[in-house]
C-alpha cells in the first residue's frame, strides 16, 4: 500500500521516448518499477490511443492511434529516485517540462485526454450540408463530382447525387470517401 505522504505529489508527467520506442519504454519502465521496488512512486504508464474511423478499399475500419506518438505518460510522485528510475529507462530521452525540472500535466489537460480516450464510438463529423456540390474522394466513384442529397449523421453516411448517363443517380457514400468543392 502506498505510503499517505506519496498520494499526496502523485501527478500525471508526459515522458518523450525516441520514435516508436513508446511501446518498448511502457514495457521496460513497468518492469523497472517493478525490478527497484519503487511502486510508491510510479503508478501507471499509459501510452494514450483514441478510436479512429479509415477508409481502405472502400471498406470501413475502426482504429485505435496513439494520440501522442513518442510520447509516454507516467503518474508518479516525482522524488530523486523515481526521476532516476524514468528518466534512465531505455530510449527514454527525457521528461516534457522546464530544463531538468518535469511539469506536470494539469488536471483539465488529464481529463480531457482521459475523455478522448474513452471515447469508443468516435463521432462522425461533416462539413457539409444538403445541396453542397462535393467531390468523391474513395471508392468506385472516385474522381465523380455530385451534389449531397441527404445525410445520415448517426451511421456517418450521406447521400450523393452523382450525373452518370445522362441522370442524376444516388449513390450513398462513408463522410470519409466526400471532400466538399
Amino acid at each position: 500500500m502506498p505510503k499517505q505522504d506519496a498520494k499526496i505529489g502523485r501527478k500525471w508527467y508526459v515522458l518523450h521516448t525516441y520514435s516508436g520506442y513508446d511501446e518498448n519504454v511502457k514495457r521496460n519502465l513497468e518492469q523497472r518499477v517493478e525490478s527497484m521496488n519503487m511502486q510508491d512512486y510510479l503508478f501507471d504508464v499509459l501510452i494514450p490511443t483514441e478510436t479512429k474511423i479509415k477508409i481502405k478499399n472502400g471498406k470501413r475500419k475502426t482504429v485505435r492511434e496513439k494520440i501522442f506518438p513518442g510520447y509516454v505518460l507516467v503518474n508518479m510522485v516525482v522524488t530523486d529516485a523515481s526521476w532516476y528510475v524514468a528518466r534512465n529507462t531505455p530510449n527514454v530521452t527525457g521528461f516534457i517540462g522546464s530544463g531538468t525540472t518535469p511539469v506536470p500535466m494539469s488536471e483539465q489537460e488529464v481529463k480531457s485526454l482521459q475523455k478522448r480516450m474513452g471515447v469508443e464510438e468516435p463521432e462522425y463529423k461533416i462539413d457539409v450540408s444538403k445541396g453542397d456540390a462535393v467531390k468523391i474522394v474513395d471508392g468506385p466513384f472516385k474522381g465523380f463530382e455530385g451534389k449531397v442529397a441527404s445525410i445520415d449523421e448517426s451511421h456517418g453516411k450521406v447521400k450523393v447525387l452523382v450525373s452518370m448517363f445522362g441522370r442524376e443517380t444516388p449513390v450513398e457514400l462513408d463522410f470519409l470517401q466526400i471532400k466538399k468543392i
